[in-house]
């Protein structure tokens, strides 16, 4: 359950900074036929691609401790678990 709310946090985050960059009256910097438009900044969308990236990542490490402790531990109450891994 942790591991999913840290993903729907992650697409929180994103979906948020996507609304915000989408303004109306900005074109893309690909558009050609566009003389003196006004254009929108590619950096926040390189931005929120490696953030995409980066939670993936994250993500896959979290679930490969997860599969450890499932391993060593049949349980899954949490506090079973700190306390068969406290010193």
């Amino acid at each position: 359950m942790k591991i999913i709310s840290m993903d729907v946090m992650s697409t929180g985050v994103i979906a948020y900074y996507v609304l915000v960059a989408s303004r109306d009256g900005l074109f893309t910097p690909i558009v050609a036929n566009a003389n003196n438009g006004t254009y929108s900044d590619p950096v926040p969308q390189a931005v929120i691609l490696t953030g995409i990236v980066i939670g993936f990542s994250i993500q896959c490490l979290m679930l490969v401790g997860v599969m450890k402790l499932a391993r060593d531990n049949p349980t899954l109450e949490s506090s079973e678990i700190e306390k068969s891994n406290t010193p």
